[in-house]
């Protein structure tokens, strides 16, 4: 059997979230809205092997540091991703993603009668009912949300 080594490029400041679920990394830098226009380098790796996983993607963002908000995103579509914040090719600080009780603004209801789509400009709140299912409730209309289908804001 041949023996392989991934070989991806360190980076001096910015953000590495690792073992995101297989095949969910173009979702988690979508939710992000990390394009690549800003021009900084972004290093995506998909469905690598892993040992506890089986397959991972990785993602290293240079430059650039998540947000709560960014968390809470990543903790609906990859709960089991780690985000590692490095500074001057250090680690500094490594984080877990884990779901709040709730989380605010951050993705609108798939419901088209809910009043968080309406004009009255009224933000989103979705409580958290199952947190290891992944499982969210829009606040104003009890609506359950599928978290493969969630319309960010």
């Amino acid at each position: 059997m041949e023996q392989s080594e991934l070989m991806v490029r360190r980076i001096k400041e910015g953000t590495v979230i690792d073992h995101i679920d297989g095949g969910k990394g173009l979702q988690v830098l979508s939710a992000l809205r990390i394009d690549g226009r800003d021009g900084e380098l972004i290093t995506i790796a998909l469905n690598v092997p892993s040992g506890k996983f089986k397959k991972k993607d990785i993602i290293k963002i240079e430059n650039k540091f998540l947000k709560d908000d960014d968390t809470n995103k990543l903790a609906v579509i990859a709960p089991k991703a780690t985000i590692n914040m490095i500074k001057d090719f250090k680690l500094v600080e490594k984080r877990r993603v884990s779901l709040p009780n709730e989380i605010d603004r951050i993705f609108r209801c798939s419901n088209p009668d809910c009043i968080t789509n309406s004009t009255e400009h009224i933000e989103s709140i979705m409580d958290v009912i199952d947190k290891e299912g992944r499982v969210l409730k829009c606040r104003y209309c009890a609506r359950v949300l599928d978290v493969n289908k969630l319309k960010y804001n």
